[in-house]
């Protein structure tokens, strides 16, 4: 037993060493790609912190500013000539009920801050050479197992006092008294890029919130993976593709459990991935269309922060930026970052400038590159032009405050809207079998893990249908992309189903096990179904430890730790009848609020009085000659990926 034990914990040892040489030779390489983690790329702009003064001034500006935008103001965009905007008046958001107070009791506040340079900070972090700057880092992370950064926090250590410096640079966030959201200004009917990476569960926020923006009359182009191509254009919107396959960078995250690649050729995958999407950001916003050839020129960009390079292209065109995410992003004292785990709460802030660092180091070289060939920007420093938070940029997080409050020390630039429900099972018709199994026996557990892949899927399937056989419990199986449920025979007691909406699906269903995405886990808890996550990484382990402390499921279960007896134990706990009971309160007061309008809102009060104004237009613009038409669509075409 002790040399078992032994021999298991050099061998660990040697993995750990391995590990590291590798994370090493990454952090050496300026072109070296050492992460796929989702992180934003920020300009070298952010809200001056204001005094008192300045901020009655500002508020006076902003006023002055909510009555209706001057169609002759010009804003230089390039070296292009502006013509006027349309405008549309937005409508209050009263007129689609006061989603921010009233019935739900929900506040918001909001920025009454305007974009404005900012002298560069002459940080002891910049002076740093780079070999310095990999032993800080090294000093303070460790990478788990599980994937996710180990910080280790020393207040007395030199390399604290070294990063706790870019706290200073942040600065303290502007509080505004919170109030009642009111728009009664004139929008302009803007060009909108939506910039979207991941996976179908990170589109579909994104698709809900596009369509409430066609309402106000926005011309919105949803550019994403060519996999989710159908599902964006079935919606009527504007599709265009961004580079990437979301199943490759699943399974990269999935061998590799978060952010750090396990070996080289893993490195080779990643920087494949990531160098397509982020060269295909800048035409994603400037291309015709690809069906009509209409041009296109975004005047405003949404983006999440996997997008790579999202703020270095609203940089070079000179317009707004506006980031949407479905897990936490900005620095906060109150939790650390999903992908990080901080034994000391001291070092919860930190949390997210290690994470991002990370980042930064292993796409410094594709970001810089980028910049200087594609968008004829300079080359930028990593902290005193670009110091590893988003928290000077609009921000709106897509989950409800009833799951996870808005921090204290979240400005008034930062909104947490709501979950973003695309509702897509109100015209699902349910095939007649399932219908009747469903109906002839009590409601059954979902187990299903979406777009993650599968290690060994038999086994998996194995473990569920002993543990659904030992609670005595019906289950529906969702094969996903990991191929759950290849069965060769199907007990009576089990349905092996694919693409189905979960919005139609859970409220069938007693309670629910899946991987925590967290499109998947808000679907969940809007039906009112207790809980189960099993994370394979990144930020499900976040929503799992949510779920437990909230009580609406028992502790979640990593993939690689999954059995028959831990699920079982799992599937009793939800079973409880307080459990079911938390449950049905929280998915209530889901019900109740309106995350997609909320966060059309929020875009909308954030947009800056000033905005780009469209280049002026021919007839032969709006209407392409054929022969124009035909050669953009053969090179549009020619250039997508054969497959062969």
């Amino acid at each position: 037993m002790s040399s078992n034990g032994g021999d298991h914990l050099l061998k660990q040892q040697e993995d750990e060493g391995e590990r590291r040489r590798e994370v090493n030779e990454g952090f050496g390489q300026t072109g070296d790609v050492t992460n796929v983690g989702k992180s934003v790329m920020v300009d070298k702009e952010k809200p001056e912190q204001l005094d008192q003064g300045s901020l009655k001034e500002v508020q006076n500006q902003k006023k002055k500013s909510e009555l209706e935008t001057s169609q002759s103001k010009e804003l230089k965009v390039g070296s292009s000539p502006r013509r006027g905007l349309d405008h549309s008046i937005t409508a209050p958001v009263g007129s689609h009920r006061d989603l921010l107070t009233d019935d739900y009791g929900i506040t918001f506040s909001r920025s009454m801050t305007e974009k404005r340079e900012i002298p560069k900070h002459d940080l002891k972090l910049d002076r740093l050479s780079e070999r310095e700057k990999q032993r800080l880092i090294e000093n303070l992370v460790k990478i788990q197992n599980d994937g996710r950064v180990e910080v280790h926090w020393d207040n007395n250590a030199p390399v604290a006092s070294d990063l706790l410096e870019l706290q200073t640079v942040e600065g303290t966030p502007i509080i505004l008294d919170d109030k009642t959201f009111e728009i009664n200004k004139s929008i302009p009917r803007l060009k909108i890029a939506i910039l979207v990476v991941g996976t179908r569960g990170d589109v579909q926020p994104f698709l809900a919130m596009a369509r409430r923006l066609q309402e106000f009359g926005h011309h919105v182009r949803l550019a994403t993976h060519t996999n989710f191509s159908t599902f964006v254009k079935s919606a009527g919107v504007e599709f265009y593709p961004l580079g990437g396959d979301p199943r490759i960078l699943a399974g990269y995250m999935a061998r590799n459990k978060g952010l750090i690649p396990s070996g080289r050729r893993e490195i080779s995958v990643q920087r494949k991935e990531l160098k397509a999407i982020i060269e295909s950001l800048l035409p994603a916003c400037t291309e015709p269309e690809i069906e009509t050839g209409r041009p296109f020129r975004a005047q405003a960009i949404i983006a999440n922060p996997p997008a790579y390079g999202h703020a270095h292209v609203a940089e070079a065109l000179h317009v707004p930026l506006h980031i949407f995410f479905t897990m936490p992003w900005t620095p906060t004292s109150e939790f650390p970052h999903p992908l990080a785990r901080v034994p000391q709460s001291a070092g919860y802030w930190l949390s997210y400038i290690i994470v991002d660092l990370l980042i930064w180091w292993g796409i410094r070289g594709f970001i810089n590159d980028f910049r200087k060939k594609k968008l004829k920007l300079p080359p930028i420093a990593y902290f005193s032009t670009y110091h590893g938070s988003i928290s000077h940029l609009p921000t709106g997080y897509m989950w409800s405050p009833h799951v996870v409050p808005k921090p204290s020390d979240w400005g008034t630039l930062v909104d947490v809207v709501g979950y973003c429900f695309l509702n897509l099972g109100l015209k699902y018709q349910p095939q007649e079998e399932f219908l009747h199994w469903i109906q002839k026996g009590p409601k059954p557990i979902y187990i299903g893990f979406g777009s993650m892949p599968l290690e060994d899927p038999e086994k998996t399937t194995n473990i569920i249908l002993e543990a659904l056989k030992d609670t005595g419990q019906r289950g529906l199986l969702d094969r996903g992309w990991g191929d759950l449920g290849n069965l060769i025979e199907v007990s009576e007691n089990i349905f092996l189903l694919e693409d189905c909406p979960h919005d139609w699906l859970f409220p069938q269903c007693s309670a629910v096990v899946h991987h925590g995405g967290a499109g998947t886990t808000a679907t969940g808890l809007r039906a009112g179904c207790p809980t189960t996550i099993v994370p394979f990484f990144g930020d499900q382990f976040f929503w799992g430890e949510r779920i437990h402390q909230k009580g609406l499921g028992p502790a979640p279960i990593p993939i690689s730790q999954l059995s028959i007896d831990n699920l079982s134990d799992a599937i009793r706990f939800m079973l409880q009848p307080e459990v079911k009971s938390r449950a049905v309160e929280i998915g209530n007061l889901i019900e109740n609020e309106d995350g997609v309008a909320a966060a059309v809102d929020a875009f909308h009060w954030h947009l800056p009085p000033e905005l780009p104004m469209p280049a002026p237009s021919s007839e032969e613009d709006e209407h392409p000659n054929p022969f124009v038409w035909l050669l953009l669509q053969f090179e549009k075409w020619c250039c997508l990926p054969c497959g062969v």
